[in-house]
């Protein structure tokens, strides 16, 4: 058994460079990019198997962005934001951010799991499926 079989790590390293990338090229060129760096975190959560492990994963991609602000690379930190304590609570907000958009990435999965099992079972049972003596009437030549 490998220890980290439940990890998708090739979800969360590109979700936290398609986070980071998009970061990057908001301060750099549009200001319109920043909010595109959430794809970044859902792409992390949803690559995971189970949705405790996207939210873990949300957050361990958020870190990337963490990084990035104190670098200031979201705008200049002044006032209370340059604190230690202003510090502290920007870190934590953007990994609770994370948390949660990684988790609703793994929400996502699991709805699209649940939808495919229940048209495959609506697809064994019968239901939605053309009547093939209706076909063949139409079919006949008179």
């Amino acid at each position: 058994m490998k220890l980290f079989d439940f990890v998708n790590f090739k979800a969360l390293v590109f979700g936290a460079a398609i986070a980071g990338a998009f970061v990057i090229f908001g301060s750099l060129y549009w200001d319109w990019f920043y909010p595109f760096a959430a794809i970044g975190l859902l792409y992390a959560g949803y690559g995971q198997k189970n949705m405790k492990i996207a939210t873990v994963m949300g957050t361990m991609a958020s870190t990337v962005l963490v990084i990035l602000a104190l670098e200031g690379y979201f705008g200049e930190v002044t006032g209370f934001m340059a604190t230690e304590t202003g510090i502290l609570v920007m870190s934590i907000s953007i990994l609770l951010v994370g948390a949660l958009v990684g988790f609703t990435g793994g929400l996502v999965k699991r709805n699209k799991i649940k939808a495919r099992e229940e048209y495959e079972k609506q697809q064994k049972t019968g239901k939605n499926k053309k009547n093939k003596k209706a076909k063949s009437s139409k079919n006949i030549k008179k």
